[in-house]
């Protein structure tokens, strides 16, 4: 069984992370373009965001894609991500919010029902079961049809990328927490049908790392 790290040292990582985070925007940039594209989120009314660290891809949504009356909100674990996001979408002032998470994916409990539900880069730090549990409470704060958009790593498809996420792998498996926890998962693998309908899946390599985009529909 792959051994993940806990919530607590996610927690103390991602604090002292900071505004580092956004340096990885060199190999994750290009799988957030995609993810926006497929996203369609200028028919979005409202997002909530599992994981939103410094606020970076929220701001471009409010900015850029969302329509001017939708409504935002996002979650992380960190409390030094809060403030850094916090601070990030002070502009957009009553069309977002952002709040600590508790490492629990009751998503209905920040309101909802939303139209899309978001995670970058997050779910490859959980375990399968904790996979499971965030598929089951984002569909369960989901309006039927609406779309649920991830961005993650993922497993190569050539010869470079795939020695790239294999030594991801095997560091991953000496010790998580060099790696932030992440590790290369194949989310679309993941996927219960009777709930959800794959819209779309695609791996999109930047720098030599695979990142797979996957975007279902709510059944």
């Amino acid at each position: 069984m792959t051994r993940t790290i806990s919530v607590d040292e996610a927690r103390r990582f991602y604090d002292k992370f900071g505004t580092k985070q956004d340096r990885q925007s060199f190999y994750e940039d290009a799988a957030l373009e995609s993810l926006i594209e497929l996203g369609k989120f200028s028919e979005a009314g409202s997002v909530f965001e599992l994981g939103c660290g410094t606020g970076r891809l929220a701001a471009r949504l409010l900015s850029d894609h969302l329509p001017a009356s939708a409504q935002y909100v996002g979650v992380d674990l960190s409390s030094t991500m809060v403030h850094l996001a916090k601070d990030r979408l002070a502009p957009f002032d009553r069309r977002q919010e952002v709040h600590l998470s508790d490492g629990e994916f009751e998503i209905s409990r920040y309101g909802g029902p939303f139209d899309r539900v978001v995670s970058t880069y997050v779910l490859d730090l959980l375990s399968l079961t904790d996979i499971q549990k965030c598929l089951v409470g984002a569909h369960a704060a989901m309006v039927k049809g609406g779309l649920f958009c991830h961005a993650g790593l993922t497993t190569g498809t050539g010869a470079i990328s795939r020695a790239t996420s294999s030594l991801w792998t095997l560091i991953h498996r000496i010790k998580p927490i060099l790696v932030g926890g992440c590790r290369p998962v194949l989310l679309a693998d993941l996927i219960p049908d009777d709930q959800w309908r794959l819209v779309r899946r695609e791996v999109v390599i930047s720098v030599a790392i695979p990142s797979e985009v996957v975007v279902v529909e709510a059944r």
